[in-house]
């Protein structure tokens, strides 16, 4: 059996359905505390503030260069130390506000890193913490991202309702305060979430949400957190979306969904940025899985072959995880010689050590 970070006890100790989702409306619904002057300890302005944004901006583009397994410690040891802060300074209320909201991005980044590592409990112990900050700020915006974030997390961990049900509850919490991007990114991970369930009118519905709210988006209006959803992401995640209904199809519906997946995947990894190595990666390994629900091997497994190329810069249980699946998907194809080889090179790869993560 090849690594999954997925079948070990950690992922079983995730918190799911209303364990999970009860205490987030609470959390989602507060109200921020107005800041305690009285306290003890060190005095807070905005260039502290500033300083934690930069160090999330450093992190942030760490993970989106090389995974998140090789600075995972780092992030969370400097997410640790912020937490702290909020609970030993003083500030203004103002500040206050400003400061936990970049409290709550920070820690989002050390949560998505440790998702992204395959720390599946720590992960979403974070991602909590990450929400409370945003609720101490009042930032319903953070908070609807951190939302997504776990849903991402639950939907590889295969808990799609609870995925869909955090969708929602970030929909409707920042429902007066959403950007067009945010409303883009949820209605994407909607239409996603939906395919994997087999429900592809409600897939297409969302997907069509997704692209007319895209339209509105400025980007140089966005907060920095969102400037990963740009075009190619949302091509990228409606791709996908496409490659999952495809699945659940047979005959012209079937190829249609492929047809349009393969496209949307290409559009977004000519267009990817070239620091978004890890979202690259991504990219070839959903047009290998893609051609395959074509039935198209040979294609399947050039598109592999890419996709382990990047893997010498980009450390990631995700992805790795993700190419478990794609070593399943192409089990029927093994009359033949690509299809051999696809699993071949999957095989090798995740059963020789390289390096943290692979």
């Amino acid at each position: 059996m090849l690594p999954d970070t997925r079948t070990g006890p950690d992922a079983a100790d995730v918190l799911t359905s209303n364990d999970l989702l009860a205490p987030l409306q609470e959390w989602l619904l507060s109200q921020p505390d107005d800041a305690d002057t009285a306290r003890p300890g060190h005095r807070i302005g905005m260039s502290e503030v500033d300083g934690i944004r930069q160090i999330t901006t450093a992190f942030r583009d760490l993970d989106n260069r090389h995974g998140g397994v090789l600075s995972r410690s780092a992030v969370l040891a400097q997410t640790d130390t912020v937490l702290t802060l909020l609970k030993t300074s003083t500030y203004t209320e103002a500040v206050g506000r400003e400061l936990f909201s970049a409290a709550a991005d920070l820690a989002s980044v050390a949560g998505w890193m440790t998702f992204d590592a395959g720390r599946h409990t720590a992960a979403q112990r974070t991602f909590v913490s990450a929400l409370r900050a945003a609720a101490e700020a009042g930032d319903k915006r953070i908070g609807a991202h951190i939302l997504q974030c776990m849903a991402r997390q639950m939907s590889h961990l295969g808990h799609v309702d609870d995925a869909l049900d955090l969708v929602a509850l970030a929909q409707y919490g920042a429902r007066r305060d959403l950007t067009p991007a945010a409303a883009s990114m949820l209605a994407a991970l909607e239409a996603r979430f939906h395919a994997i369930t087999g429900n592809t009118a409600d897939s297409e519905a969302a997907a069509a949400r997704a692209l007319d709210a895209y339209e509105r988006v400025q980007p140089t209006a966005e907060a920095p957190y969102m400037a990963f959803f740009d075009l190619p992401e949302l091509q990228a995640t409606l791709g996908m979306a496409h490659q999952i209904a495809a699945r659940h199809l047979d005959g012209t519906a079937r190829t249609r969904h492929v047809r349009r997946s393969a496209d949307l995947v290409q559009q977004a990894l000519d267009a990817r940025p070239e620091h978004r190595r890890r979202s690259k990666a991504f990219d070839h390994l959903g047009l290998a899985r893609t051609h395959l629900a074509g039935s198209n091997p040979d294609a399947a497994a050039e598109e592999t072959a890419r996709c382990l190329q990047l893997l010498g810069a980009v450390h990631s249980r995700r992805v790795t995880d993700r190419l478990g699946e794609l070593y399943r998907e192409a089990e029927p194809f093994t009359t033949t010689a690509p299809g051999r080889d696809l699993r071949e090179q999957i095989h090798d790869r995740l059963t020789t050590p390289t390096g943290p993560g692979i």
